[in-house]
Order: C-alpha cells, then structure tokens, then sequence
C-alpha cells in the first residue's frame, strides 16, 4: 500500500509570515501523514499543522530552534511508514556542517537505511551525504531567508521513497 507524507518545515507563523499558503494546506489535508520538521515560532501554527493533519495521531513533528520553550515535542523523532524508517530533525546550528550533522544524527538514531528529514535552512535539499539520503522541505511559507513556499510530498512504497518538491502553483 502507497502510503503519501506531506513534509513541511519551518513555517515561522507569525514572526516571519502571516499564514500557510491555501495550496501547502490542500497538499497536507489530503496527505495520509504529516511530518514538521520544526519552527513553528507559535501554538497557533502548531495547532494549525495538527487540524491539517488531522489530529496528533496523524503528525510527526520535531522542535526547532526558535518554537516556544513550552512546546513538548522531541529533539529528534523517528517515524516507520511500511518498510522505510525516517529521522526527523530540526537540524538547528551554524549553517556550516549541517549537512554532514544531520546525517550523523540519521544514522545514530535510524540506522544507515533511514532517510533524514530535516528543515533549518529554509533550502529544499534532496541528496546523499555520507551514504544517508537527506530531505529538507524548506519553508513552508517562504519564510526568510527562504524565496519561496516549498514543501515534499514523499510517497512510500514498502522500502521505494519517492520525494516531490513542490513550489507555488
């Protein structure tokens, strides 16, 4: 069975946007699965993520570097969708060695088979490193210093992961 995630990241609501663009909120309604990989910025984006998904039972988030200290989400989170086991992680620190950081956090908590999921950057990113295939959905609003709402439709099918970028229509 095709199971579908919509994978998003760093919505910033409100300090850096006012909203979800309408087109990222129809993607993740009708994904069977929702993973948020952190920055939030408020409750109010964070429950808005949670009705999109469709309750709690239906999302896998992570904290970001800047969410409020009274969320209580984990650091990292693992996530097993059919045969393929996913790594969620902010990815929080200096740009420099992020790729290389949240490959090693993938293989310590995943294995050397689980795909990384990871935001921080506002950048998608689709590519191995280290042997670990990372994605980062960039930002969901394009927030800065994002240019634009990006999120990854990931469609899993037994151990195949398929990932589709996708911007503003």
């Amino acid at each position: 069975m095709v199971v579908a995630l919509a994978v998003v990241s760093d919505t910033h609501i409100p300090s850096r946007a006012d909203s979800i663009p309408p087109w990222i909120e129809d993607r993740t309604q009708a994904a069977d699965h929702v993973v948020h990989a952190g920055d939030f910025d408020s409750a109010g984006a964070y429950e808005r993520i949670v009705e999109l998904a469709g309750g709690e039972e239906s999302l896998t988030a992570v904290v970001g570097n800047i969410d409020p200290r009274s969320f209580d989400l984990p650091i990292v989170e693992t996530l097993a969708v059919e045969d393929a086991t996913f790594v969620v992680t902010h990815g929080a620190g200096p740009l420099h060695g992020y790729r290389e950081r949240v490959a090693e956090t993938v293989r310590e908590e995943g294995g050397n088979d689980a795909v990384g999921i990871a935001g921080h950057t506002h950048e998608p990113l689709d590519a191995v490193v280290d042997g670990i295939r990372l994605l980062n959905p960039g930002t969901a609003t394009g927030a800065p210093p994002g240019e634009e709402p990006t999120m990854y439709e990931v469609r899993v099918d037994g151990d195949d992961v398929l990932a589709t970028l996708h911007r503003p229509e």
